[in-house]
């Protein structure tokens, strides 16, 4: 028998757990999957891991982040005829609802499972559940195929593209405002830089079916001394999303390149933060079923989750889930039940698939 799971996933968004407050998100979880007769269930922080160990041909690993965003005036769950609305029923609280039904109504998967819940996806990655998961026990995420479930409107969105972030500091040299021409202003020769990459062209690469769109932005500038002193340096900070035909060297070789024609002696690029791009994986036969039993459509993703973490450690990874994406972290966000009952069906069809008996 299966629950109603806009009512499921309602319970699980009432239980706040913005980012860095995920613990009575983890004392459910934890409660919910120790509850289920042949999983072996282990808590690291409040990260938790349910397996079974029924020595499946593959082991598939399904899970997702816990955390959300702060509130947006949608902290509340609300059930308006077949929508849920509230803080995370995209991302990614409705998913998790499906994830622990079938923890308990799969008794006999033909694959070993292994259910993951983490906390801190959604701030920086040093501070990521995973990250410490991974830290303490590493053995909890060996796995064969991964599925995270990131809201993507039922389709499967294959691998994800590389973050990288640095900033552009342009040299000047002071002078009083009264006298500028005995100085130079690095404000204005910021003007050809932002407008080179404003005039950006993306490359679009297509691997494995999957068409990749880069980008290159800025995203904020600093710069000025006090009112009366033309400054001798401003920075700008830029963003770059990059395909997973490159890893993140070749990134930073190509926009060093790019800027090149406007940066003269004494700028400098430097990178700040950069995070791996992830191939699509496609070819594993757990992921063919997947996509094939029930058609779904298979499209680039354009963002970074982690599927670069397990793609990183040569696990073939996708997201899957349901919710629309572009509704995750707005005031909007909500969830429609044929969405997330179709996701439901489409995992307990992999889960019970004989074909990956072997």
């Amino acid at each position: 028998m299966t629950s109603d799971l806009l009512a499921d996933a309602a319970e699980l968004v009432n239980v706040a757990s913005v980012s860095y407050h995920e613990g009575a998100m983890a004392d459910l979880v934890e409660a919910r999957l120790g509850a289920v007769a042949g999983l072996a269930v282990d808590r690291v922080g409040d990260n938790v891991v349910a397996r079974t160990d029924l020595g499946r041909k593959y082991r598939v690993l399904i899970g997702g982040h816990s955390d959300t965003v702060p509130p947006n005036g949608n902290a509340v769950a609300r059930i308006d005829g077949d929508e849920l609305w509230g803080l995370g029923a995209a991302d990614m609280k409705s998913a998790l609802a499906v994830m622990l039904e079938l923890a308990a109504a799969v008794d006999e998967p033909t694959v070993d499972i292994t259910w993951l819940v983490y906390a801190r996806e959604e701030v920086r990655i040093a501070d990521s559940g995973l990250r410490e998961l991974f830290g303490a026990r590493p053995d909890l995420l060996v796995a064969d195929v991964a599925l995270l479930g990131e809201p993507t409107s039922g389709g499967v969105e294959a691998g994800c593209q590389g973050v990288l972030r640095g900033v552009v500091t342009v040299a000047g040299a002071r002078a009083h405002t009264a006298r500028p021409w005995m100085g130079e202003n690095a404000i204005h020769r910021l003007g050809p830089l932002l407008s080179r990459v404003a005039a950006y062209e993306p490359r679009t690469p297509e691997i494995d079916g999957c068409r990749y769109r880069e980008s290159l932005q800025a995203v904020a500038v600093a710069g000025g001394v006090a009112g009366n002193v033309v400054p001798d340096a401003a920075e700008v900070t830029l963003g770059h999303r990059f395909a997973p035909d490159r890893n993140a060297s070749a990134a930073e070789a190509a926009v060093r390149e790019f800027l090149a024609p406007v940066l003269g002696e004494g700028d400098r690029f430097e990178v700040s933060e950069s995070s791996p791009a992830a191939a699509p994986g496609l070819g594993h036969p757990v992921l063919q079923r997947l996509i094939g039993d029930h058609q779904l459509e298979v499209r680039a993703k354009l963002g970074w989750t982690d599927v670069a973490f397990f793609a990183e450690r040569g696990v073939p990874a996708a997201n899957f889930g349901p919710g629309d994406p572009t509704l995750a972290h707005t005031a909007q966000e909500r969830v429609h039940r044929a969405d997330v009952e179709r996701y439901r069906h489409c995992l307990r069809g992999l889960l019970t698939a004989p074909e990956l008996l072997g």
